[in-house]
């Protein structure tokens, strides 16, 4: 496995345990976090703010199904069951983009969508 593709399971991995640490330690300091309609943001303390979402409660589990590399670019798909405030369960499908910079994630451009 390729050091890209490693880092981006730490990644996942510290969402799924939520450990702030271990997914600010994924990334440049200048990264870039674009969910299309969504948000935008740039740089570890705003990346550090989004983790825990104050519309969602608990910790998400995350699986990924697939992951494609090419260059320095990591394409990872699968799925996320998380809760939001007042405890409607949500079951969703992602396919993330990441490029990499020197083994850390410089840009994620996430897409989700609710599976229905």
């Amino acid at each position: 496995m390729t050091q890209n593709k490693k880092t981006i399971e730490k990644y996942i991995d510290g969402f799924n345990k939520t450990d702030h640490a271990q997914i600010l330690s994924c990334l440049t300091d200048d990264v870039v976090w674009d969910m299309p309609g969504f948000f935008h943001h740039v740089g570890k303390e705003a990346f550090d703010k989004e983790i825990e979402n104050d519309a969602f409660e608990g910790t998400p589990i995350i699986v990924v199904t697939r992951m494609t590399e090419e260059n320095d670019v990591v394409i990872a798909e699968g799925s996320v069951q998380t809760r939001m405030k007042g405890g409607k369960e949500l079951h969703l499908v992602f396919c993330d983009v990441f490029e990499m910079e020197d083994g850390k994630i410089k840009k994620l451009i996430g897409y989700i969508a609710e599976r229905k």
